[in-house]
């Protein structure tokens, strides 16, 4: 099979691409993957390449295509490819056939993943790639079982700069405006198939191959129709060719040729009759009155034997005109034949067709359904998560006042401490002021006794 894969960022090409080349065995062809091992193999197109990106240009379309020229011609890409990112618009499509056609494999089917705009917007603004091993997880819809680790290997969880609300409308807006006519470029082809890129990717995936399959049954069809085709254009051409170049034309034109020779050469015999005729009449009138009946008999004669050959002749010419009308009644029997057997592969494929349809119709209400499901289902998980959330956010506002509450509980007594410090402080400068004030009055009354005993002491002498 030979595929182009249709549809906006996230829509999920490169998942189905990777498993319909496993499927298949037919490689993925991305039109980056192909510019970067030019680059990389450093190859003249891979040159031509890298000058233009260094000179913050965009790569020309005649240097993809010929990359794309390049990779078809490998042995993998014999019975088909899958190609991814290309074309981008109606020139490169335009260019693509021209250039598929000419080597030998035109295109059989354009795929269109086609997704909602707000589910695009929550399966990329919800996107996130683990730092270590690249593993994609999505918060709406796939999300990691701890919060802002990968489940494989514990790496961090990063929103990537192109997966912002802003980033990807503006992507969105250009794949509306580029891209999204060539949708009805293949769709004027015959070419154009879509599926519903929504839900299980299982579920996804058996819908394209169904798609896939009816592709290629109508292909095998139209192969076999080929050959009774070519059988009545051969024959009508015969036909034409033997009506303008057969025995009928010729003959009339010999019976034409035929007749002004006849007819000259019997005016001849007259004239001279007649001459001979009015040179008797001058010798005798009888002789040439008896010559006359002669003449006039042989005349007779001559034209009985004359109509006879006509007669004979038309008979012939009638024999094969009737010979010829058999041959063409034959010719037209085969190819009524041939138009009822047409119209017999054509009903049967017309009643395959009903029935892929119907198939088709079948899937998609089933489709329809699921896909309203897993909407509410998302929805549900979306309104869990955010109240989930939000609860998250109370409790951590909660935690925050706590420990703020905390912090000013601690703040208060280390307060109080110091307080009660700077009492104890106070009390002890106190306690030691007075200690000093008494050991002053201490010292000043010590003379005073010193003197008083010793007036005591000489009293008693």
């Amino acid at each position: 099979m030979r595929i182009v894969l249709l549809g906006a960022p996230g829509s999920g090409k490169g998942t189905q691409g990777k498993q319909l080349s496993e499927k298949y065995h037919i490689p993925q062809i991305s039109t980056g993957d192909l510019l970067r091992a030019a680059v990389a193999a450093e190859s003249p197109l891979g040159l031509r390449a890298k000058a233009a990106m260094d000179a913050g240009q965009l790569v020309s379309d005649d240097i993809v295509l010929g990359m794309i020229e390049e990779r078809l011609a490998e042995p993998d890409a014999k019975d088909g490819f899958i190609l991814d990112g290309f074309p981008r618009n109606i020139p490169q499509a335009q260019a693509l056939d021209v250039l598929l056609t000419r080597i030998g494999k035109p295109l059989q089917a354009s795929l269109l993943m086609d997704v909602d705009f707000d589910l695009l917007m929550q399966r990329l603004t919800g996107r996130r790639t683990c730092e270590s091993c690249s593993q994609v997880f999505n918060v709406y819809t796939s999300p990691s079982k701890l919060e802002g680790r990968c489940d494989s290997c514990g790496g961090n969880l990063r929103h990537r700069a192109d997966d912002k609300e802003e980033t990807i409308e503006n992507r969105l807006k250009v794949y509306e405006a580029q891209t999204a006519p060539l949708v009805e470029y293949y769709r004027g082809q015959g070419k154009l198939r879509a599926v519903e890129a929504i839900g299980e990717i299982a579920d996804i995936f058996n819908s394209i191959c169904g798609l896939i399959d009816a592709v290629h049954e109508e292909e095998l069809q139209r192969a076999k129709e080929v050959p009774a085709d070519v059988e009545a254009i051969t024959a009508a051409v015969t036909e034409k060719l033997s009506e303008a170049t057969g025995d009928k034309p010729m003959k009339k034109a010999a019976k034409k040729k035929a007749s002004p020779k006849k007819k000259a050469v019997t005016k001849k015999k007259v004239a001279a009759k007649k001459k001979v005729a009015t040179k008797k009449k001058v010798a005798a009138k009888k002789k040439v009155a008896t010559k006359k009946k002669v003449v006039k008999k042989k005349a007779a004669a001559k034209k009985k034997v004359a109509t006879k050959k006509k007669v004979s002749a038309k008979k012939k010419v009638v024999k094969k005109k009737a010979a010829a009308k058999k041959k063409v009644a034959a010719k037209k029997k085969v190819a009524k034949k041939k138009v009822v057997k047409k119209k017999v592969a054509k009903k049967k494929a017309s009643a395959k067709k009903k029935v892929v349809k119907k198939k088709a119709a079948a899937k998609k209400k089933v489709a329809a359904k699921k896909k309203v499901a897993k909407k509410k289902v998302v929805k549900k998980k979306v309104a869990k998560k955010k109240a989930s959330a939000k609860r998250k956010v109370v409790k951590k506002k909660a935690a925050a006042k706590k420990k703020v509450a905390a912090k000013k509980k601690v703040a208060k007594k280390k307060v109080a401490k110091k307080k009660v410090a700077k009492k104890k402080v106070a009390t002890k400068k106190k306690a030691v002021k007075k200690k000093v004030a008494k050991k002053k009055v201490a010292k000043k009354a010590a003379p005073k006794k010193k003197a008083a005993k010793k007036k005591a002491s000489k009293k008693k002498k």
